[in-house]
């Protein structure tokens, strides 16, 4: 089962978000014009209009207010996106060249801070204060969520409690807040609202550490970037920490590529292969299926519709990303 099948009956309004981004993005500076029309043509898997789409499925809103939604949660995740590169010093990403790589990092920061701006416009009408006050809360939650990840850099010490916050901020509260504003914005009762929110939280956190998973058992042509690129940039995710409190030499090599990152491509493909292969990376699994689970419960409260189907389909496909 494919992503792209399960919802291609969403394909008309999938080109019209498309097509509003890049009207969006076409800036009265060139340069910012040019950076922002660069990383809506590099692509993606649009999880967070697709979450918004079929949340509002279960009202009955507006079309264009819910369009507008939809643009905005993916602008903001692009947004995040450059930031996180410049953070990283990261040179790829989906296998092209970052902004921060292909301009430099102040044009980086700069084109995110634009989109983030963007997006608060895009929703600042007099009549979606409800909207803007949820949406105005997960900027500021997705900021703190960049700052703690600059802060916990090569730390060994880290604890899983810090992870899960770090993951809940940076990736779980914009899925979240995409099912949230959908089912606003198309005016569903306050328990749909909730259930939605809640799935899209579940959902979140289980596609972020499926995402981290993978950044250790998949290859830099599918990933777009090479592998262990969070523990190359000074990042311990679930699957290090978890290798960490494991295995005593994992965390020895771990703590000698932290004090010296330049060591030899060797010893560091040695210490990813470390990781792939120890427990942790099953732990890590169960894990994400543990939040899977709690997002399907949520379902089990809402109407049997279309979206509802498309909503557990769309959970089995990001349970099954390890293989």
């Amino acid at each position: 089962m494919k992503l792209a099948t399960t919802i291609n009956y969403m394909n008309q309004e999938m080109e019209q978000i498309e097509s509003l981004m890049h009207e969006i993005v076409n800036a009265e500076e060139q340069t910012i014009s040019e950076t922002s029309s660069y990383l809506l043509d590099a692509g993606g898997k649009r999880i967070r209009p697709i979450f918004v789409l079929l949340a509002a499925q279960f009202g009955a809103g507006k079309n264009d207010r819910i369009l507008n939604v939809a643009v905005t949660l993916e602008m903001i995740h692009m947004a995040s996106l450059v930031h996180d590169d410049v953070i990283d010093n990261a040179d790829t990403r989906r296998g092209q060249a970052t902004v921060n790589y292909k301009w430099d990092n102040s044009t980086a920061m700069y084109t995110g801070d634009y989109l983030f701006a963007r997006t608060i416009e895009l929703l600042n009408g007099p009549n979606e204060v409800a909207l803007h006050q949820v949406l105005s809360n997960t900027i500021y939650q997705v900021c703190i969520g960049e700052i703690s990840q600059i802060r916990d850099k090569y730390d060994l010490n880290q604890r899983k409690i810090e992870y899960f916050k770090r993951i809940r901020r940076k990736t779980a509260l914009l899925i979240s807040t995409s099912t949230q504003l959908g089912a606003i914005a198309a005016e569903t009762s306050d328990q749909t609202v909730k259930h939605l929110k809640r799935y899209g939280y579940y959902i979140g956190m289980s596609y972020q550490i499926i995402d981290d998973i993978l950044d250790f058992t998949s290859d830099e042509k599918t990933l777009g970037k090479p592998v262990g690129s969070d523990l190359r940039s000074g990042n311990l995710t679930l699957p290090t920490i978890l290798a960490l409190e494991e295995d005593e030499t994992i965390k020895d090599k771990v703590s000698s590529f932290f004090e010296n990152p330049d060591e030899t491509e060797v010893n560091l493909t040695q210490l990813i292969e470390d990781i792939k292969h120890s427990k942790a990376i099953e732990a890590s699994f169960q894990c994400s299926q543990s939040y899977l689970r709690k997002a399907l419960k949520e379902l089990e409260y809402l109407p049997d519709i279309r979206a509802k189907r498309s909503l557990q389909k769309i959970a089995a496909y990001l349970g099954k990303r390890k293989f």
